[in-house]
Order: C-alpha cells, then structure tokens, then sequence
C-alpha cells in the first residue's frame, strides 16, 4: 500500500498535476438547508454557534478523515464512514491527538486525547460568500500541539473578510513513524498527509461555509510551519494551485531529514518496537506476525508510552518521529526543492523571531570545548573543515564580557545575535543563534528567495522583534489571542492585517495609517505601503518592533514547559509601532552569509 492511496496524480499534459479529490464520492449525499448554521457534508450533517455580535459562525470539531485506529493505524487518510442519522453538535473542539515529548521534555497530557482525533473547526463571517481562506496548521515539534486556536479575533481584525480553518494531524509515533516496513505495509509521513488530505476537504467543502476554494492560504508557526514548507514542495512541487494559492512560514522549523529507510529512522523504528511490547527478536521467533502487525495490534496508551520513551530520550531539544524523504511525497529535503525552484502555490510570507534558539539548546555551555562538544553531537556528520567554517561564521566580538547584561540587540549594529539576547550571552548564545538560524531563519530566507525565483510569484519576508521575542511568542500577537500587555494596540491590527492582506490581496504591504498606528504622531508614508519581494539578489525584509512603553520585569512560560524565563518588556500605553525594512542580508553581523553557509553543507546537515 503506497502513499498514492490517499489520491490519484492524474499529470495534464506538461501543465501541473491534478489531484482527484476523494471527497467527490460522498459530497453527492448532501442535501440542501434553510438554517445557516447547519452544513451538510454528503457523510455527516453538523450545526454550528454564533456570535451574534461579532457577526461570526463557528463549527468545531468537524471529521475530516476516518479514525485512523486499528488497521488504519499509519495508513493514508481516508473519507469518514457515512452517519447521517442525526445533526451532530459543532460546538466544541474534537479530541486532540497524542502528544509526546522531545529530548530532555515529558510532553503535555491533555485529558480525552485520542488517536481518533482528525477533526477540524471553520470559523466564517455570517452571510459569507467567496471569501479567502486561511488553513492554520499548528506546531510542537510534530509530537505535540492541537488545532484548538481560535482563529475568531483574526477574524475579525480583518473586518471579517476572510475564512478561518484549524485542522489536526496525527503525532510524534502516531504520524511520523518510518522505517521500510512501515513504508511496505502502510505510509510513513502520515501526519503530512492527513494535512493534504485536510486541504482536500477545503476545496471540496469549504464553499458551504462561505469561502473560495480558489484563494486559499495555508499558514502555520514552528512544526506548523515547516509542514507548510513541506506541502509547498509535496510531489516535487508539481501541484500548481490546485490546493492552495499562498502560503504563511512563521518560523519554519527544518530538523534533520533522512530518508524513510535510513539509519536513524529505522534505529527509531525498532526502538519504538522494543518499547511497545514487538521487539525484533521476538518477532524472528513468531512467523506468524510481523513487527508492523504486532504494532496495529497494540492498544494506544501502550503506543503513546513508547513514543514518548524513544523521543525523550533522544539529544535535547530533539524529536525522534520527524517527516522523512519518501521518494513521492516528499521527493527530496526542503533545501533542495527550494534551491530548485520547486514549489506548489504562487506567492509566500515567511517571517522568524529575534530569539529562535533558547528553547532547544542545552542551557549549559560556557566554554567553546562545550561549544565544540555540542556542535559534534547535534552536527555528527560534520567535518573538522566544516567545523571550522562554522566557528568562523559565529565569532564572538570582543567586546562581549562576562559582565556584558542581557538586551535584545537592534539587529543593525553593535553586538549582535551572534553575542547576546535577552536570555543567554557568549559561548550560549552562540549555540543558540546557531541553532535557530539553521533550523528556523535560514530556512524563511530559502523559502522567500524561492518563490520570489519562480518567475510567477513573489516571496515576503518578517522578523518579530518584541520582546521578549521567543519562539513562538508571535502567533498570539497575529492573533490577538489572547492580548498580551506587551503588544501594543497598533502593533497588533497592523500585524493581523499584514497576514490579512496578504490572504485577501496575495500581498502583505498595508497602508500608513495601519503601519504607523493611531498612537503615532508620524504622518509620513510608510514604506510598508509596498512591501519590497525577498530575493537572493537584495534581501529585504520587515522588523516589526515597538518603541516606547514601561520596562516591566516579567515571567514568560514557555510553550515547552522548560522553567519559567525572567525578562523584561515593554508594556503600557506609551508603545508605538516601529515597522520598518532593512536589509535581512546585513541584519545580525551578516545573517545572509551565515545561510548560504548553511545552504553550502546541506548534504551533512541534512535539510
């Protein structure tokens, strides 16, 4: 059973391919209603809420795909099982799917979570009609995360011009299991392609809710977003438009990718075995059972407990089941179909955080044999000249002391990325803005040059630079959810309305007044009134930043329960938007540079 089971690559000539639509099946059985709140899909019937005074119709914890349990375990996705006896209720989330941990992290427990968990919400402005839609795809390092984000405020801020759609997939041993047996009796990257199965619900339905199966972006932050990255490049970018036309990268998390029967896979592969009750061994002693068809056997909180047994034990920061090259769905690593030029959609915005590394480095390196130490595990294919090349790319400047305090940099100059942040200094800091620009914003510069390449669309690129600008800390300032003392009223509607507009108008330039908000005295025009294209000839990029406000000492959680983080940042009614473009090539002591050197060891990455 290979991967095409989950469609039909029908190629048109020397056009892109077409991808039949299961969905096109059931969609028959639907009927018509008078009530607008409830939609019928052909093999189920939902009702859904309002909110009567933001003029906004919700329906959550839609089925997109049948339960993947059972002998559908690590299976391509497939249409729901027909059950049209009753209207079901849309008013709360379907169950979120097994969570796992990383290196050095126990994941979260959500209570109900279930390996039935495809299911999706639609949030749609009342009396909608062929409005734009956004796809979000949530992240967590693809072990954790669920589809729960409320997408209504985004809504909204957008004058209610647009459609919003969260999905789930399946995680961590659930979805990204790999290994050649599982490659011969099922699918690897199954996570992926209950995502593309998901888009395919979209063009099949989502004109039900109001939206235009035509003008759809898909959008995701972290592990969100670098499953974005990977549908843009799914069966070697020969998908044209038929699934979406743009694309939002906030973060674009790019780990090591092997293909689906090398060494690391497959070693994970039989670990995950040994822990769930099927070790080799015993399998070369029962003829009558595979490994593979000892798992399907296995009850689910036997499989969670192993998935999360192999992926905390692995190097910190890291996670064990990762999407893999597979030769059809995904063709090659990302590096290589974006150097390439091969890409689905037309147009991408792509952006990063000041601080993108302090989560996933070990918080222990002071000296650079530690520096060195770390570098050899996190990198082992490395040579002693690569090595070398990179210690070259991230010197420390000399003016760097112990006594140096922590302070986001301004990206332009004095010490940079490279030396200091508002968490870490030296030898540190070092290892994490390596860390985060090969996994997080080298990636967003390759994605940006890219489309901007292709010769029929265009790449934008962003930096957040609040602060505490962490991992992860912009997806509630684009979303408004929830408000955060830190954001600023006009940071806030101009940066929902960057990723409006950029849905609604394929661009994400906005108008002066939004740019320079209503608390600025600053009449003059923005230069974000026409966003300038990322190319690899002249890296331009936005930094949206704040100036202004009350230095407050504050506790950030982060989102990957390591201990609470003591910083400061800015709040009160004194901030003022300060949105600007600079040069992304120069920006951190020469960040353009430090990519193409990652670009140039791919292979040994691999990326």
């Amino acid at each position: 059973m290979g991967l095409l089971r989950v469609s039909t690559l029908l190629l048109v000539g020397t056009a892109h391919a077409v991808v039949s639509n299961p969905f096109d099946a059931v969609k028959g059985n639907a009927s018509a209603s008078t009530d607008a709140l409830q939609v019928d899909l052909g093999y189920e019937i939902y009702k859904g809420v309002t909110n009567s005074t933001l003029g906004i119709n919700t329906f959550r914890g839609i089925r997109f795909a049948a339960a993947p349990t059972g002998n559908l375990r690590w299976q391509a996705p497939t249409v729901p099982n027909s059950n049209r006896s009753s209207v079901l209720d849309a008013s709360s989330f379907g169950p979120a799917c097994p969570q796992t941990g990383s290196g050095g992290k126990v994941g979260q427990s959500i209570p109900g979570s279930s390996e039935d968990c495809l299911f999706l919400s639609v949030y749609a402005p009342r009396n909608a009609s062929k409005l734009p839609v956004m796809v979000w795809v949530h992240g967590g390092g693809y072990g954790q995360g669920l589809g729960s984000e409320d997408l209504t405020n985004f809504v909204r801020d957008n004058e209610n011009g647009l459609v919003g759609v969260a999905i789930q997939y399946r995680l961590g041993a659930f979805g990204f299991l790999a290994g050649d047996e599982v490659h011969r009796n099922g699918v690897v990257n199954a996570g992926l392609l209950d995502q593309h199965f998901a888009l395919q619900w979209v063009q099949a339905y989502i004109e039900k809710f109001g939206g235009d199966p035509k003008r759809v972006t898909i959008a995701g932050v972290s592990a969100g977003a670098g499953s974005v990255m990977l549908q843009d490049i799914a069966y070697g970018g020969d998908l044209g438009t038929s699934l979406f036309t743009n694309s939002i990268a906030a973060s674009p998390f790019l780990p090591q990718q092997y293909g689906y029967k090398d060494w690391i896979p497959s070693q994970n592969y039989y670990a995950f075995a040994t822990a769930a009750g099927c070790p080799p061994q015993w399998a070369y002693g029962n003829s009558s059972q595979t490994i593979f068809e000892c798992l399907v056997s296995q009850d689910t909180s036997t499989l969670q407990e192993a998935s999360e047994i192999v992926s905390t034990s692995g190097t910190f920061g890291t996670w064990a089941f990762l999407p893999v090259t597979d030769g059809t769905f995904i063709q090659s690593t990302p590096t290589e179909a974006l150097t390439q030029g091969k890409t689905n959609g037309l147009n991408l915005l792509t952006g990063n955080n000041a601080e993108e590394g302090r989560f996933f480095v070990t918080p222990n390196i002071t000296t650079e044999n530690d520096l060195l130490s770390w570098i050899h595990l996190v990198f082992p294919l490395f040579t002693s000249n690569d090595t070398s090349q990179l210690l070259s790319h991230y010197p420390l400047n000399d003016d760097l002391s112990a006594d140096t305090p922590f302070f986001a940099t301004n990206g332009e100059s004095g010490l940079t990325a490279t030396d200091i942040s508002q968490t870490a200094r030296g030898q540190q800091q070092r290892a994490n803005n390596i860390y985060a620009e090969t996994t997080f914003v080298c990636p967003s510069y390759w994605l940006a040059e890219s489309y901007s390449s292709s010769g029929t669309g265009s790449g934008y690129k962003y930096q957040f630079s609040v602060v505490n600008a962490v991992h992860g800390a912009d997806t509630a300032a684009v979303f408004n959810n929830p408000p955060g003392p830190n954001r600023g009223p006009d940071f806030v509607r101009a940066f929902s309305h960057i990723w409006g507009n950029f849905i609604i108008h394929n661009n994400p330039s906005i108008s002066s007044e939004i740019a320079n908000g209503a608390q600025s005295n600053n009449a003059s025009a923005s230069a974000l009134e026409n966003w300038p294209r990322f190319t690899a000839g002249d890296k331009k990029m936005v930094n949206l930043n704040q100036t202004g406000g009350e230095l407050v000492p504050t506790a950030v959680l982060d989102a990957y329960f390591m201990p609470t983080l003591n910083v400061s940042t800015y709040q009160g009614e004194g901030l003022r938007n300060d949105l600007r473009v600079v040069d992304a090539g120069a920006w951190e002591g020469g960040r353009g540079a430090r990519c193409e050197f990652w670009k140039s060891v791919a292979e040994r990455v691999p990326e």
